[in-house]
């Protein structure tokens, strides 16, 4: 099956390119959502991570306390290793199995650190999301709520913008407004499906 990997920082707008390309029928597997897949309370992958940094990671009820993981990993570079350690292996093969089942003309795997996990090379092509830091940190804390200087260390610890565009095969502007990124998306599913098609009739 043909393969499009897209990243983007955060606040970039991932998720409306997916859904909107999902929607004219690509197959989508969003690595955030099977990470919330594999870490709903009770699992064996939340286990571990209270297992590791402790009871504290957790709500009464047993779920993940997202904020206290996050403020544990960004201030404790090691935490944080420790904390990819686990998720990362268990989201590529839960992610690998969801491709594998896919019927879908192509598939687009949704990776926020695409490069930062190597896993560029699982796809044809590297669709980058774009948009100005000002943009990012403004959208992100509309959405989140997150203080101005958490969102910058967030936006630190992930490649670089310029780093992303130039490992880009496909760039998207996502700083405009919904009509405006429905006009980039359609070209885009276009080129895809005959890429996809291409490859297929070279099988064939």
């Amino acid at each position: 099956m043909f393969v499009v990997a897209l990243t983007g920082g955060i606040g970039c707008g991932k998720s409306s390119v997916s859904d909107r390309l999902g929607a004219l029928g690509a197959g989508i597997v969003d690595t955030d959502l099977l990470s919330r897949e594999l870490t709903v309370a009770g699992s064996p992958v939340l286990a571990r991570i209270a297992a590791t940094f402790g009871d504290g990671m957790l709500h009464a009820d047993g779920a993940l306390d997202r904020a206290a993981l996050r403020q544990c990993v960004f201030k404790n570079p090691d935490a944080r290793t420790q904390l990819e350690s686990i998720l990362h292996p268990a989201i590529k093969t839960l992610m690998l199995e969801r491709l594998a089942r896919l019927t879908t003309p192509y598939a687009v795997l949704v990776i926020p650190l695409l490069f930062e996990t190597g896993q560029q090379t699982l796809a044809d092509r590297v669709l980058v999301v774009d948009v100005p830091e000002s943009i990012q940190i403004e959208r992100v804390r509309r959405r989140s709520g997150l203080p101005e200087d958490e969102i910058r260390r967030i936006i630190a610890s992930q490649t670089p913008r310029h780093e992303r565009l130039a490992r880009a095969d496909d760039r998207l502007d996502n700083s405009g407004d919904p009509a405006a990124l429905d006009a980039l998306i359609q070209p885009l599913h276009a080129r895809y499906l005959l890429l996809a098609d291409m490859r297929h009739t070279q099988k064939v």
